[in-house]
């Protein structure tokens, strides 16, 4: 809408918003969930660690319930070891057991504590695993729980020398603080009562279905979000999908006027991937509570930003007459009062997600202002053509797959998968869509990096665009075949997943060959390729650098 005064358009992004861009897609890769010393936190230096028939029951996580004089306290995740007794898989058919602290505590020698129908407590060093494991059973114990000395859990197994082991005690590692805090509790004369057992995970993760749909759900709804709620014109070149300029004497649409877009080139890619590796080694080396809170408040800025296009695009989609109402402010000009009225509001649901991150309830908002985030960042970038396309994806390609899989050839850990469980600063990076394990015994989230659906609905987007210019059909076109690449794609990083033992997984390893390798064939197959490859030819050389008016 255009008033007599001029452009009539609602708070345009800031700049803050594309730093936003920046940081949400350098976080990719991630299809994995951290929870306290879980199955993510399990050390598994085991191929070579000598096995007999003593010594070769497989590794079980186990829930360590426990009670503090009567009152029961958060549980605890331990690992059993590659020795001893099998826990049952229920609860109601394991048994309580009155904890106490092994004296000595390394638990390597005659005991002075009694252990007769308790389960013992040591910390790990001094002597083999099954050392200590036979010091408790001949003490009495029931079971032994054994402190690591760092919050992973350590698979313990045999020695060479542990040929006739005849171990009937469970034996369990816990998490260091988990360990501390029991030993403490005991030394202070609190009574702590355990119950070890091991339930079953689900074979089928209904919790990341829920997932993999938020992800589909999103690229489908961003690459159809022009044309259907913004009402923007799709079919058309992509050169002119560019922010137009007020040519003298003609008068232009608010959408027109107030369209930005970030063409995407080869070089902006390569510098991408080399800024966003710059910027995760900032984050490696330095995570910190306030880093990560710096973080969450960019977060916050980008979803409101979203959240409030979004919302003020669906409402003047549906109720028109909204439109036809302007403030003028400054520095602004003349706006719409539903986007004075709704920028607040975004505002206050961000800050209240922000005040109650830690709660149970808390990835509900984060996933709404990630998406909104999301659908307003696959609006303002596009890619001009596969070439850039390839160029953009095959760097995230190998950038992902570097950082998760290769970064701890050098760094001892997992780059990727350190940051995204914000380690050391006991904060969980926000730039992710998570959803909770809600069948699943052992809890936790599943996740997804924002940039494994940035990177590919980029793609698909473009795919959608360019069906439409071309009058494609359904079956002819290319927009739909992408999307069920990119579902297959997904679903092999689930399957993946799931075979790796829950290691986390480079997402772009599996989405890259289905969505851009897909494109690549069917236009080979069709003869377009040589048009999908140039398709749209920007003006500017393809070397321009990012600029504010949308160029890169």
């Amino acid at each position: 809408m255009t008033s007599p005064g001029g452009p009539v358009h609602p708070l345009r992004p800031s700049l803050l918003f594309r730093l936003v861009i920046f940081l949400v897609t350098c976080f990719v890769g991630l299809r994995n969930a951290p929870f306290a010393a879980a199955s993510d936190d399990v050390s598994h230096d085991d191929e070579f660690a000598h096995k007999s028939e003593a010594c070769n029951k497989e590794f079980q996580l186990v829930k360590v319930r426990n009670w503090v004089d009567g009152d029961e306290s958060m549980d605890i995740v331990g690992l059993s070891a590659r020795f001893g007794a099998f826990l049952p898989r229920h609860a109601s058919e394991a048994h309580q057991w009155p904890a106490t602290a092994a004296n000595p505590l390394n638990c390597c020698a005659n005991l002075t504590s009694k252990l007769g129908n308790s389960i013992a407590i040591a910390k790990r060093g001094d002597c083999t695993f099954t050392t200590k494991a036979v010091v408790a059973q001949t003490g009495g114990a029931t079971g032994l729980l054994v402190i690591n000395d760092s919050e992973d859990l350590y698979k313990m197994v045999c020695s060479e020398n542990d040929t006739s082991l005849n171990l009937t005690i469970p034996v369990v590692m816990i998490p260091k603080s988990a360990g501390d805090k029991l030993t403490k509790l005991l030394n202070d004369g609190r009574k702590v009562v355990v119950l070890l057992y091991s339930p079953r995970r689900p074979v089928v993760d209904f919790s990341a279905t829920f997932l993999w749909l938020m992800a589909v759900g999103t690229i489908v709804c961003a690459s159809l979000w022009a044309e259907f709620i913004a009402c923007d014109q799709v079919d058309e070149r992509y050169n002119q999908l560019t922010l137009k300029q007020d040519q003298p004497g003609t008068e232009m649409s608010s959408r027109e006027h107030e369209k930005e877009v970030l063409e995407i080139n080869s070089r902006g890619a390569i510098i991408f991937v080399i800024a966003a590796s710059a910027f995760l080694m900032l984050l490696f080396y330095f995570m910190s509570s306030w880093f990560v809170l710096l973080l969450v408040v960019l977060f916050c800025i980008g979803g409101v930003e979203g959240m409030h296009i979004c919302l003020v695009s669906l409402i003047l989609r549906v109720f028109k007459y909204c439109g036809q109402k302007t403030v003028r402010l400054p520095f602004f000009g003349e706006v719409l009062v539903l986007s004075v009225v709704m920028l607040p509001l975004c505002a206050a649901f961000a800050i209240f997600w922000a005040a109650n991150r830690h709660a149970s309830y808390a990835w509900i908002g984060q996933d709404i202002l990630g998406i909104c985030l999301m659908v307003t960042v696959l609006q303002m970038a596009r890619l001009p053509n596969i070439k850039v396309a390839s160029a953009l994806l095959c760097c995230a390609f190998v950038y992902d797959i570097f950082w998760v899989f290769v970064s701890p050839l050098i760094f001892h850990e997992s780059v990727m998968i350190a940051v995204a469980r914000g380690d050391n600063s006991g904060e969980a990076i926000p730039m992710l869509l998570r959803t909770p394990r809600f069948f699943d015994p052992w809890g936790g989230y599943d996740m997804i990096g924002f940039g494994d659906i940035l990177f590919p609905g980029l793609l698909i987007a473009f795919s959608y665009r360019y069906d439409r210019a071309n009058k494609k059909s359904i079956v002819s076109g290319y927009f739909v075949w992408l999307t069920i690449g990119y579902a297959f794609g997904l679903f092999l990083t689930y399957l993946a997943l799931f075979l790796m033992d829950g290691h986390g997984q480079p997402a772009l390893l599996y989405l890259v060959p289905c969505t851009l390798g897909l494109i690549i064939i069917l236009g080979w197959v069709r003869g377009e390729l040589g048009d999908l490859w140039n398709y749209g030819k920007i003006r500017s050389s393809d070397n321009a650098p990012i600029t504010e008016t949308g160029e890169a």
